[in-house]
């Protein structure tokens, strides 16, 4: 079976690609291998229209519009290797460029298109993964407003780099700490910085997050002291996921590198959403697989046209 694109990761990104496509009457098949990046959180937050609605519910709706459109297949299950057409000959257009392996299923597509978000590598440290997505968090734009006025941590990874988060999360609330653990060197101007906006820093090194009733209620220090907080935002280390690994895409930091058309450094391989960007949110997400999924268009139907199969 051959068909024009295959969508691995049914997000956002994934499904706002598919509607396009679905509608500019091209073959899809969308694949979802049901773990969500943002799983753990309880809504959705600055995506209007559907501004708190729960990610489940977002993706329930988005699956009833997808079932209008024939064009569109959605199958759930887990890509598990993507291997060029030309090991088995073949004209890509007529046979396909990729062939994809989901299961015991294979088919054939013209072009991909990478929807499958990136891998937070959360703490080890105690507490960290049970609160992650309901106390511990990345993106005050998500989640801050529900906490505003609480007490806030922020645990920076680069002093130089994310002086300015800290600055931005003080918009939500005037009691701020920042912990760095005694690993991540604040320099003078800095600190002056944040405690010229009234912003505390703690630099005893952590020993895990204390939980109540399910939710954080301390930072644990190694030299047994605590300071209560009521929400943490962190910025941990991030990698692709294994398929996109194997795929050995050219990256720029922990991203992958994608042009114009959202093409990655394989033809006919794209990418659109988290995998491709530090700006993680939903709406961000929704738009990137919808400007991808219009150049994706617009490149195969020159190319279906010129080999005569429109």
């Amino acid at each position: 079976m051959v068909v024009d694109v295959v969508i691995i990761g049914g997000g956002p990104a994934g499904l706002s690609a598919a509607l396009v496509l679905g509608r500019s009457r091209k073959r899809v098949v969308v694949f979802d291998a049901g773990s969500p990046r943002n799983a753990r959180a309880s809504h959705v937050h600055g995506f209007v229209t559907r501004d708190g609605i729960p990610p489940r519910e977002l993706r329930e709706a988005a699956h009833a519009e997808l079932a209008a459109y024939d064009t569109v297949d959605r199958r759930d299950g887990q890509v598990t290797k993507i291997e060029p057409v030309s090991i088995f000959g073949g004209d890509p257009m007529r046979d396909g460029r990729y062939t994809v392996f989901a299961g015991g299923e294979m088919l054939r597509a013209r072009r991909i298109l990478l929807c499958v978000g990136i891998v937070d590598e959360v703490p080890a440290m105690p507490g960290y993964r049970e609160l992650w997505g309901t106390c511990v968090f990345q993106c005050p734009y998500c989640h801050a407003f529900e906490a505003r006025d609480r007490r806030f941590g922020y645990v920076p990874r680069d002093a130089n780099a994310e002086t300015s988060f800290a600055l931005l999360l003080r918009g939500w609330t005037k009691d701020l700490i920042v912990f760095t653990g005694g690993t991540c060197e604040l320099g003078r101007d800095h600190r002056r910085e944040l405690e010229h906006a009234g912003i505390t820093i703690d630099d005893r090194p952590m020993r895990g997050l204390r939980i109540a009733d399910g939710r954080l209620a301390a930072i644990e220090l190694v030299d047994g002291g605590e300071v209560e907080r009521d929400v943490l935002f962190v910025h941990p280390p991030q990698c692709q996921t294994e398929l996109v690994k194997s795929l050995k895409l050219d990256c720029k930091d922990a991203d992958v590198h994608v042009d114009d058309h959202y093409e990655t450094s394989r033809p006919g391989i794209h990418a659109a959403g988290d995998l491709t960007t530090p700006l993680d949110s939903a709406i961000f997400a929704a738009s990137a697989g919808a400007a991808a999924a219009y150049k994706i268009n617009a490149l195969l139907t020159k190319e279906l046209l010129a080999a005569g199969l429109l």
